[in-house]
């Protein structure tokens, strides 16, 4: 059986994820229509992607359609993240 994650179990044990973490402290949070999709498909992203350039992070990004952002905000989230994951050992 395959599994589903939704974005309400992202963090743990009532904690943010590095992701979400790095989001709110970037200001990389827009609307709530977006924001769920664009954490959920980066989560993934950075468990494949350990140490991104901010190159492929906007690549990366092109696939996640925001109307209220530039994106900037978001990336600068992407990096703090995959930065926390390489110092910390642990997945964003």
């Amino acid at each position: 059986m395959d599994e589903i994650t939704t974005i309400e179990a992202v963090g743990k044990e009532g904690r943010l994820s590095l992701l979400q973490q790095a989001s709110h402290e970037e200001h990389g949070l827009q609307c709530g229509f977006y924001t769920p999709g664009i954490v959920m498909a980066f989560e993934a992203w950075l468990r494949d992607n350990l140490a991104p350039s901010e190159a492929a992070a906007r690549q990366a990004s092109s696939g996640n359609l925001c109307r209220c952002t530039g994106y900037h905000n978001i990336v600068r989230a992407i990096m703090k993240a995959a930065a926390a994951t390489s110092a910390t050992g642990r997945p964003a």
